[in-house]
């Protein structure tokens, strides 16, 4: 265990670093993020592939969500409300417009977890606890949440998301990381990755990029990632109106195999430079690619880079957004003695 050092009210962040073979990953407490994930290319050349920020303070002072555990509810839920057995909840709005976004902007991105268990070797692990309170940000239910990472000594990072609720709620947890494959920092886009997600359909989104409540075919539209392409040959294509609306890829996918009750691959990203490749495995029904549309380069991340449009590509596994609006997008309700399970596996790799 390492520290990360302090927050604005003096409190230490502890961060835990999991080795396995030539993989690494470093966890911090604040916001149960991957603050690091560090693979070989094929020049065996280590690299860190997530981007983020060197301390903890520096997390607290940008909230970008990067790395983060997202919750309770990520994404977004439009007009900050939602009902449940005929009760209306009103939520804490952030961001633009009346709506509310990764957990209302006091999330659990926020929250110094608990380090409730840590354990070196072959099957290195770390156990981080959260309570969050009945009426936390507008949300009914006390809810006990405990995030795990695992990293196994194939390169496989496992993050396992856990919830008990004491009153019926709404959940859907998923990981803020942003990636680039060729690492944090090289220069290269992280966009020229060629990308694969097995999904026939997408979530069209309107204005503030809340979903209209339809689906749409992805077939001959930029949204095709079904036999994989890069990215960068669709991201700018301004013909489809939904690359305009969200200002690149910021949309939902439903995967073809939806919920499952153990991990199924959600997207395949490969990189030609360094020769990494990257899956993404999940249990939840949808993914969300976003291709870091926002950053302008104002805010440095990690050794002062600065970030800009197309440097970090995000695969955020779980439900589509607002879904307590939509139920054709399924349920994010859980109940006590009904707990919430959600799996998601990181792999990395290398291109013979």
């Amino acid at each position: 265990m390492e520290d990360s050092g302090a927050l604005a009210d003096g409190r230490h962040v502890a961060a835990i670093v999991l080795r396995n073979g030539a993989v690494s990953a470093r966890i911090l407490a604040y916001g149960a993020t991957l603050q690091s994930l560090i693979a070989p290319d094929r020049h065996s050349r280590r690299a860190d592939i997530v981007l983020g920020h060197d301390t903890a303070a520096e997390y607290e002072a940008h909230q970008d969500y990067l790395g983060a555990t997202v919750g309770r509810y990520a994404n977004r839920i439009a007009r900050a409300e939602f009902a449940l057995d005929g009760v209306t909840y009103h939520l804490r709005r952030n961001g633009a417009g009346p709506n509310s976004v990764h957990g209302g902007g006091l999330g659990f991105d926020r929250q110094v977890f608990e380090v409730a268990e840590v354990h070196g070797g072959k099957d290195a692990m770390v156990r981080l606890t959260h309570t969050s309170p009945d009426g936390d940000s507008g949300y009914p239910g006390q809810l006990h949440v405990s995030v795990t990472y695992r990293l196994d000594a194939k390169g496989a990072l496992t993050i396992r998301f856990e919830a008990e609720t004491t009153r019926p709620t709404i959940v859907n947890i998923t990981n803020h990381a942003l990636f680039n494959l060729s690492g944090e920092g090289d220069g290269r886009t992280a966009t020229m990755a060629r990308l694969m997600i097995p999904a026939s359909r997408m979530v069209p989104v309107a204005r503030g990029n809340l979903p209209t409540g339809k689906l749409r075919d992805v077939g001959g539209t930029a949204f095709d990632f079904r036999r994989g392409r890069t990215i960068e040959s669709v991201i700018r294509d301004g013909r489809d109106p939904q690359i305009v609306q969200a200002r690149g890829f910021d949309h939902s996918f439903m995967l073809d195999a939806g919920l499952t009750a153990l991990p199924h691959l959600a997207a395949r990203m490969t990189d030609a430079a360094s020769g990494r490749w990257m899956e993404m495995w999940t249990t939840q029904p949808s993914v969300q690619l976003y291709t870091g549309n926002y950053f302008d380069g104002s805010k440095p991340g990690k050794a002062g880079h600065l970030y800009r449009m197309g440097d970090g590509v995000a695969l955020e596994p779980g439900l589509p957004p607002d879904t307590p609006h939509f139920p054709q997008f399924g349920s994010a309700r859980i109940d006590p003695g009904r707990p919430y399970l959600h799996v998601m596996v990181y792999r990395v790799g290398i291109l013979r």
